[in-house]
């Protein structure tokens, strides 16, 4: 299974720091998060996110410049902002807006 992000560009022995890139119509793979961690949405786009097995769960637009927290809950991710869908820890997105999504991701080592 892939990693959180699409590469990997920090490590130290408190974050993990991830870059993520999705292009129009580009599906990103699947992968687990097993711990807490920030986004920071550097180019804004809509996503569809998939479950374990693919199936669609939920659309959310997110906005350049904005900043999503979530905390891992046994095998659900929680997020900080109102109203964004509780989703597996495993899944996948898909860009199915028209602009390039860009995102920094900080994982936070327990």
């Amino acid at each position: 299974m892939a990693g959180v992000g699409t590469k990997k560009v920090f490590e130290d022995d408190r974050v993990i720091v991830w870059h993520l890139d999705l292009e129009p119509g580009e599906q990103g793979a699947r992968h687990t998060h097993h711990l807490d961690y920030v986004v920071r949405i550097l180019s804004g786009s809509t996503l569809e996110v998939c479950g374990p097995e693919g199936d669609l769960l939920d659309t959310v637009e997110l906005e350049a410049g904005g900043a999503v927290s979530f905390r891992i809950e046994g095998d659900q991710i929680v997020s900080d902002r109102p109203g964004y869908p509780v989703v597996p820890a495993t899944h996948s997105a898909k860009n199915v807006g028209p602009n390039t999504f860009r995102e920094v991701l900080v994982e936070f080592k327990e």
